[in-house]
């Protein structure tokens, strides 16, 4: 019996990974895990239950008494709730870094991840998926895009916000996630600045290939 294969895309907020994430499981016929949107529900969940997010203990003990889960259809799933619109609300984008930042949460996660990447053949996206999640994944990459054009791409999903403001926020969000946004020694490190989705899919699909 093959092992799953698993691929694990990281990188910085704006660098493409979900866009690029979900439409190269389609392509493969992959499960799609964004790890990003977990953090995302259990902040909704924390929001929810006025659980205070500088307690990570507290937050700890959420994250293991609601496993986040995604149904067949992608959508994510909490308590019971499908929250796949309510974590993309800008107020969860400005609360998820102070949760996430919890070293008791991110084991807590990591394990959840862990779990539900064997499944069977999965695109896993996150922050660090190829050097902590699943270091044995057999293939790596890691996104890199100029600021700039990170923050044109954010501006897609929410408009009305200057490009000088998303510009800023990414840089504080590059600096506080530094720690936790690191490329595995062995990752593909792939610039998306000037690529299409479908040129940096492709190039993933070809490191697929080779390595199967």
């Amino acid at each position: 019996m093959n092992r799953a294969m698993i691929v694990a895309i990281d990188g910085p907020a704006g660098s493409g990974k979900s866009t690029v994430a979900l439409e190269l499981a389609r392509r493969l016929g992959f499960v799609h895990l964004d790890t990003g949107a977990m953090y995302r529900a259990l902040t909704w969940l924390a929001a929810r239950d006025n659980v205070d997010l500088e307690d990570g203990e507290a937050l700890a003990r959420l994250a293991r008494e609601n496993p986040v889960s995604f149904d067949a259809r992608g959508h994510v799933e909490i308590a019971g709730e499908d929250v796949s619109t309510g974590i993309r609300a800008g107020e969860i984008d400005r609360l998820v870094p102070a949760l996430a930042r919890h070293a008791e949460v991110r084991e807590v996660m990591r394990e959840r991840q862990r779990s539900l990447g064997t499944v069977g053949d999965a695109v896993i996206e996150g922050r660090d998926i190829g050097s902590v999640v699943v270091p044995s994944a057999e293939v790596k990459v890691f996104l890199v895009a100029d600021v700039v054009e990170r923050a044109r791409r954010r501006s897609l999903d929410r408009p009305g916000v200057g490009a000088e403001s998303l510009v800023l926020e990414l840089r504080r969000r590059d600096e506080r996630d530094a720690v936790n946004t690191q490329p595995a020694d062995d990752a593909v490190l792939l610039d998306t600045t000037d690529l299409t989705v479908d040129q940096v899919v492709l190039r993933i699909a070809e490191l697929v290939e080779a390595r199967r």
